[in-house]
Protein backbone atom coordinates (compact mmCIF):
# COMPACT_ATOMS: atom_id res chain seq x y z
CA UNK A 1 0.00 0.00 0.00
CA UNK A 2 1.41 3.30 -1.06
CA UNK A 3 0.09 6.65 0.18
CA UNK A 4 1.02 9.87 -1.57
CA UNK A 5 1.42 12.20 1.39
CA UNK A 6 2.57 15.11 -0.74
CA UNK A 7 -1.03 16.03 -1.54
CA UNK A 8 -2.44 15.69 1.98
CA UNK A 9 -3.33 18.68 4.14
CA UNK A 10 -1.96 19.16 7.64
CA UNK A 11 -5.24 17.90 9.14
CA UNK A 12 -5.18 14.83 6.92
CA UNK A 13 -1.56 14.15 7.84
CA UNK A 14 -2.45 14.45 11.56
CA UNK A 15 -5.32 12.00 11.08
CA UNK A 16 -3.05 9.58 9.21
CA UNK A 17 -0.36 9.89 11.89
CA UNK A 18 -2.93 9.09 14.60
CA UNK A 19 -4.07 6.04 12.65
CA UNK A 20 -0.46 4.90 12.26
CA UNK A 21 0.25 5.27 15.99
CA UNK A 22 -2.93 3.39 16.87
CA UNK A 23 -1.99 0.55 14.51
CA UNK A 24 1.56 0.40 15.89
CA UNK A 25 0.18 0.11 19.43
CA UNK A 26 -2.20 -2.67 18.35
CA UNK A 27 0.66 -4.59 16.72
CA UNK A 28 2.86 -4.12 19.79
CA UNK A 29 0.12 -5.47 22.07
CA UNK A 30 -0.45 -8.46 19.75
CA UNK A 31 3.28 -9.19 19.75
CA UNK A 32 3.43 -8.99 23.55
CA UNK A 33 0.54 -11.43 23.91
CA UNK A 34 2.12 -13.81 21.39
CA UNK A 35 5.46 -13.62 23.21
CA UNK A 36 3.73 -14.39 26.50
CA UNK A 37 1.99 -17.41 24.98
CA UNK A 38 5.29 -18.64 23.55
CA UNK A 39 7.09 -18.21 26.87
CA UNK A 40 4.32 -20.01 28.74
CA UNK A 41 4.59 -22.89 26.27
CA UNK A 42 8.34 -23.12 26.85
CA UNK A 43 7.77 -23.22 30.62
CA UNK A 44 5.26 -26.06 30.19
CA UNK A 45 7.74 -27.88 27.94
CA UNK A 46 10.30 -27.73 30.76
CA UNK A 47 7.75 -28.73 33.39
CA UNK A 48 7.86 -25.49 35.36
CA UNK A 49 5.35 -22.78 36.12
CA UNK A 50 5.86 -19.60 34.15
CA UNK A 51 5.20 -17.57 37.33
CA UNK A 52 8.19 -19.33 38.95
CA UNK A 53 10.39 -18.37 36.00
CA UNK A 54 9.32 -14.75 36.41
CA UNK A 55 10.06 -14.88 40.15
CA UNK A 56 13.51 -16.31 39.44
CA UNK A 57 14.29 -13.60 36.91
CA UNK A 58 12.96 -10.83 39.15
CA UNK A 59 14.97 -12.08 42.09
CA UNK A 60 18.18 -12.34 40.09
CA UNK A 61 18.15 -8.62 39.34
CA UNK A 62 18.32 -7.71 42.99
CA UNK A 63 20.90 -9.44 45.09
CA UNK A 64 19.54 -9.53 48.65
CA UNK A 65 23.05 -10.15 49.97
CA UNK A 66 24.52 -7.11 48.23
CA UNK A 67 26.13 -4.55 50.47
CA UNK A 68 24.30 -1.24 50.27
CA UNK A 69 27.29 0.86 51.19
CA UNK A 70 28.69 2.40 54.32
CA UNK A 71 26.60 5.25 55.74
CA UNK A 72 28.33 8.63 55.64
CA UNK A 73 25.54 10.74 57.12
CA UNK A 74 23.25 10.32 60.11
CA UNK A 75 20.15 12.11 61.33
CA UNK A 76 21.12 13.77 64.63
CA UNK A 77 17.53 13.43 65.85
CA UNK A 78 17.24 9.73 64.99
CA UNK A 79 20.47 7.70 64.87
CA UNK A 80 18.73 4.86 62.99
CA UNK A 81 18.32 7.10 59.95
CA UNK A 82 21.46 7.05 57.83
CA UNK A 83 22.40 7.84 54.25
CA UNK A 84 25.35 6.68 52.14
CA UNK A 85 25.47 9.91 50.16
CA UNK A 86 24.39 8.10 47.01
CA UNK A 87 21.02 8.35 45.34
CA UNK A 88 18.16 10.55 46.34
CA UNK A 89 18.58 12.65 49.48
CA UNK A 90 16.35 11.50 52.33
CA UNK A 91 13.74 13.91 53.65
CA UNK A 92 15.63 14.63 56.86
CA UNK A 93 18.70 15.73 54.85
CA UNK A 94 16.59 17.95 52.61
CA UNK A 95 14.84 19.50 55.62
CA UNK A 96 18.17 20.14 57.35
CA UNK A 97 19.68 21.73 54.26
CA UNK A 98 16.58 23.91 53.84
CA UNK A 99 16.99 24.96 57.48
CA UNK A 100 20.50 26.24 56.76
CA UNK A 101 22.60 23.27 57.82
CA UNK A 102 25.38 21.92 55.63
CA UNK A 103 25.93 18.32 54.61
CA UNK A 104 28.93 18.20 56.91
CA UNK A 105 26.59 18.78 59.85
CA UNK A 106 25.20 15.28 59.24
CA UNK A 107 28.55 13.52 58.68
CA UNK A 108 29.24 10.47 60.80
Amino acid sequence: MKVDVSKLSAAELDKLAAQIEKRKETITQQNLHKALEDMQAVAVKHGVAFADVIKLYSGSRKNPKAVKGKPKYQNPENAKQTWTGKGRKPGWIVAGLDAGKSLEDFAI
